[in-house]
């Protein structure tokens, strides 16, 4: 009886472990949902005096509707700096990519897209699309209506001889924001990342949107980049769509989250 009792226990001791072994290689070897594994990543770059909170309200929708999203850091240093960082976070990627940029960050996507197979889409938000040569700071004067000029605080000296610019804090809100709830404009005022001067007097090199599709989506109320100047690039670029939400200012995908949404996922389907 013992020696039955002994081989019981063995058997049964041999049968959990056997089921302990085999669980961790079902719960790892799940096969991929192929609906989740065709969507592209997204990755949302953002531009001058905002930082990668501005893109919050857009994250929140796209994981909900199953996206992988990337929110860069954009260094603010230069074009063809800039580019570089996003072009690595792309190659890191594994699978296609969209890529999306705001403000200064049209500019670095345009370039950063540049040889890059993965890339299926650009979406340009309230952005820059600069032919080669062109420079942030004479499209934002090739149109009448940009306000930034006079919100500016004085440039801060850096230790290599550059500047770095700000919006002031109390002209934030009216300038860059002003559909944004006061209080939280007031914060991004606080939090604004700077953008070196030179980055926008820099020329940007040959633009990926001459070969990646294209939409773009912004507000009619901007008064950092002229509307005007935004419909010009748009239509330039033959952009697959161009959306103007009404109302909205420069951080449109703050003020209107779903609004921007809605076109990446368009791009990002096409």
């Amino acid at each position: 009886m013992k020696k039955f009792s002994r081989r019981l226990a063995a058997t049964l001791m041999a049968h959990a472990l056997g089921l302990a072994a085999m669980a961790p290689l079902h719960s790892f070897a799940q096969p991929a949902d192929p609906a989740s594994s065709a969507k592209p990543t997204i990755v949302l770059v953002h531009g001058a005096f905002a930082d990668s909170s501005s893109w919050d309200g857009v994250v929140q929708r796209l994981q909900a509707r199953h996206y992988s999203v990337i929110s860069a850091a954009n260094p603010l240093r230069g074009p063809s700096f800039d580019a570089a960082y996003v072009a690595g976070v792309v190659d890191a990627v594994k699978g296609p990519v969209v890529l999306v940029g705001h403000s200064y960050g049209g500019s670095v996507i345009s370039t950063a897209a540049n040889g890059k197979p993965n890339v299926k889409a650009l979406v340009y938000v309230a952005a820059f699309a600069p032919e080669a040569g062109e420079t942030a700071l004479g499209l934002t004067g090739k149109f009448p209506g940009s306000t930034l000029g006079p919100a500016l605080a004085p440039a801060v000296p850096l230790a290599d001889g550059g500047k770095d610019l700000y919006i002031q804090q109390d002209k934030f809100p009216a300038q860059f924001a002003a559909d944004v709830p006061l209080a939280k404009a007031r914060l991004m005022a606080v939090g604004q990342r700077p953008i070196a001067e030179a980055a926008l007097n820099e020329a940007t090199q040959a633009p990926a949107w001459k070969s990646v599709p294209s939409w773009f989506v912004y507000g009619d109320r901007d008064k950092n980049i002229p509307p005007q100047a935004m419909a010009f690039m748009a239509q330039r670029a033959n952009a697959q769509k161009t959306v103007v939400v009404k109302g909205a200012s420069h951080v449109v995908m703050t003020s209107q989250p779903e609004a921007v949404t809605r076109v990446i996922v368009e791009a990002a389907g096409h």
